[in-house]
Parts: C-alpha cells; structure tokens; sequence
C-alpha cells in the first residue's frame, strides 16, 4: 500500500524550509492538516520547525500558519452581539491580572468581552486559575450561555475548549520539548490563532518584556508586537499592542488569591501603583482601538469608570453570573483563601536597586502557587506580596515582602530566597518606564 500524498511530500517541503525557501500557504496548510490527521509524523514536523526556527518564516508564511492553526477546530460565532466586540490578550508575565480590572472597566463602558483564557503553567499564572481562587466560581461554559451572559453584562471569563485551535495545542506541546518555541512567526501564529478563533472584531495585546517575560528584549517584544498587529489586520481584526515592562512583578501579589484581592482593591480605588497604572493604560488604549473614544478624552473616561465605581459593580456581575461569592467584592481578604502561615521578611534599609522578576515568581510556583505539569493541582492560598518596587527607600524593619505559605517550614525556606532575589544597596536607581512602545495605536492622554 502507498503511504498517503501528504506524507510523501513532506520531505520536500522540509527540505525546502530547510535551504531558506519561503512556503506556499496551500504547503503549509496541508502540512498542517497532515500532522493533525496522522499523516505527517513527529520526527517529521519537529524537522520542519527546527529548519524554520533556524531559517526563519516570512510574514506571509506567518499569516498562512495563523490560518492553519486557526482552521484546525472551532470559531466562537460573537455575531449575534450588539458590539463593539474586544479581545485583550497578554503574553504572561510575573503579577500580571491586569483582566479581572481591565475588563470590567471595558464592560461598564459598552464593549462586549467574551474571553477565552487558560491556566497557567511554570512561573506565570494562568487567569481562570486566578477566578477559581473565588469559592465558587465556574470557568465552564457553554458558548450559548457564554454569548448570553456577554449580552447580558458585558463580559464573560471561560475556559477555552479543546476543539479551539487544537492544532495549536498539539504544535506547541511538539515545540516545547523539541526546543523549538523561540520563534517569532511560531509564536505570533499561536497568539493569533487564539484570538481569530475567539470571534472578537477586535483585539488589544500586551506583549511583555524583560526578565519576568517571555520575550526577554525590547527589541525582540516589538517584533513580536508588530507581526501580531500585521496578521490581525491581514485577517480582518482592528488590531493594536502595547509592549510593557516585565523587568520586575507588575502586581503587588504573585499567586492567585493575593492577586485576585490586589485586582478587587484597584478596582474599589485602594491600590495604586503599576498594575493600577497599566490597566488604566489598557483600558485606554482598548477605548481607541474600538473607536468608543478619542485618544485625548479616553483616560478620563477610564477615570470616571473606575473612581465611579461602574467598573468595580460590572466585576461584582460577573462573579454572580458564573456563581462566585459576590462578598469578594466588598471584602476580598476575608472571602478569598487564607494560607495558614504569613511571614513578613524585613532584611534592612536602604535602596531596592533589583528584583529578579521571573525568580520570585517561580518562589510562589515552589509555594504551590504554580504548576510544573498542566495536571498538577495548586494551592489558591499560597503566593507571594512584593511591598516594594525598584528604586524604592526601604527604612529598618519595613516588611519588604510576605510570604503566604502552607507551613511554617516552607515560609522560612521561602524567606531565606528573598535575600538573593530582592537587592537593597545604595544611591538613586529608577525602574524601567511601564509602557515601552505602542504599535497600531496613537499615544493617548495623560494616564494618571
């Protein structure tokens, strides 16, 4: 018996990438079609994505891949909603719950969000893990009650299905172990692909960078930022980015329940600092990307949704609507998880002149905060609180950090990390700005 076409010409098409050539949408399409049918093996895939990594794809390569993966499963149908409908995706990071703030604000100001998220894995934290940390709360939805409940109040929060991009998946799962991840079409097509296959009109990302992120330079965050922003317009998707700073937590906690409490307190107006900031600058820059306001007048309509209180009542909606404890809302410390031991770390005064951004937040992981393995459970309870930021003047015995933790043993090992991840020296030393480039979009008003 012949071994079916695909599988025959896959050597050719591997052997073209190999030597640079740039690849037919059709090619790569069927190649795509092929692995998920069987008829393109492993070894065989992990070949082809090797020979581009090292070569390189093109943009229209790019696109191509975004179609394929994107045309492997599902579509969220988002047509029957009144609109402007808005997607907000970011690349991960350490303290990054920028979603539970910035979509209630979207929401109280008329965009519909129908958010698909997932769970987090290794040093960052996945959102629906973060909501589950609310007793309570359901991540599963049906898509006609996730299309209802986003008529209804605004918003929904729901946990991807598996026949959304399950090529996606599967490529990703290949890449991870084949050392294969780092490449910016690659990366692109996975992000986009998701966000095509969530059905919004349009999409607003937030592309980290620096030690906490993914991408760990300027330069390599923009690049990224710019192609995503080329394949959401060539797909017919409004489609802006930020690249923000990852060179230290962006929230106050790193876990889930301290996240959760620090998101609910920015909303109720009680938590200044840079995740207030970013999200005020998310949200602003969402308000001009969907055309519900000029770049001038958007950060004072961020402003009254917040100080108002609409936003922080649209959040309150929707943890009734996916049956979570509305008291969350009003007293999130006393609703949300407890861990059993909280020590606060007091090394000294003086200056915090460096924080290793993506080592804190693998702490929290060892903590029980995060996972090694998508199977492995994790402890809502558990995480860390950053009290200071770099460049702050730290006085003797001030709390620099707290830890959260299951037993007394764990938060003094835990403790005793700090010392080599927060640094206090001396002189003035000022923290990189938070947002570094704006791609697809025009600088807004002052965002206070």
């Amino acid at each position: 018996m012949n071994p079916p076409a695909a599988r025959l010409e896959t050597p050719v098409l591997i052997g073209r990438k190999r030597d640079g050539e740039e690849l037919a949408p059709a090619d790569l399409h069927a190649l795509v079609e092929g692995y998920m049918a069987g008829e393109v093996a492993e070894e065989q895939m992990s070949a082809f994505l090797m020979a581009g990594v090292i070569r390189g794809f093109t943009d229209a390569e790019a696109v191509a891949l975004t179609e394929a993966l994107h045309a492997s499963g599902d579509t969220v149908d988002l047509s029957s909603l009144r609109g402007p409908t808005v997607d907000k995706h970011s690349t991960g990071g350490v303290g990054d719950t920028t979603t539970l703030v910035v979509a209630p604000v979207l929401a109280a100001a008329g965009l519909q969000l129908a958010k698909l998220s997932g769970r987090g894995l290794g040093h960052t934290g996945g959102t629906l893990d973060k909501l589950e940390a609310i007793p309570g709360f359901r991540v599963a939805l049906e898509p006609d009650e996730m299309r209802e409940q986003v008529e209804r109040i605004g918003l929904a929060v729901a946990a991807a299905t598996a026949e959304l991009v399950p090529a996606d998946k599967r490529l990703y799962a290949l890449r991870d172990v084949t050392g294969t991840v780092p490449s910016r079409a690659l990366i692109a097509a996975s992000v986009m692909s998701k966000k095509l296959a969530g059905g919004a009109e349009h999409v607003l990302l937030d592309v980290k960078t620096g030690d906490g992120a993914f991408m760990a330079t300027r330069e390599d965050a923009v690049g990224l930022a710019e192609l995503c922003v080329r394949i959401g317009e060539a797909k017919d998707r409004r489609t802006a980015a930020l690249v923000t700073d990852m060179s230290q937590p962006l929230s106050d906690g790193i876990g889930n329940a301290v996240e959760v409490a620090v998101a609910i307190e920015v909303l109720r107006g009680e938590r200044p600092g840079r995740l207030e900031t970013l999200c005020r600058e998310l949200a602003a820059a969402a308000l001009v990307l969907t055309g519900r306001a000029a770049p001038a007048d958007a950060p004072a309509m961020v402003d009254e949704l917040l100080d108002s209180g609409r936003a922080l009542e649209r959040f309150r909606d929707l943890v009734v609507a996916q049956g979570g404890d509305p008291g969350v809302v009003d007293a999130p410390r006393e609703v949300l998880p407890a861990a059993p031991e909280i020590i606060d770390w007091r090394p000294g005064s003086g200056t915090v002149t460096a924080v290793r951004c993506r080592e804190l937040g693998e702490l929290a992981a060892t903590l029980g905060a995060g996972r090694r393995r998508k199977e492995d459970d994790i402890d809502p309870a558990v995480g860390l609180e950053l009290l200071v930021r770099i460049g702050d003047e730290v006085a003797d015995g001030q709390p620099v950090a707290r830890v959260h933790a299951r037993t007394r043993a764990d938060g003094e090992r835990a403790v005793e990390r700090l010392a080599a991840l927060v640094t206090l020296g001396e002189g003035d030393v000022a923290g990189a700005p938070l947002v570094l480039e704006r791609v697809g979009l025009p600088a807004t008003g002052e965002v206070r």
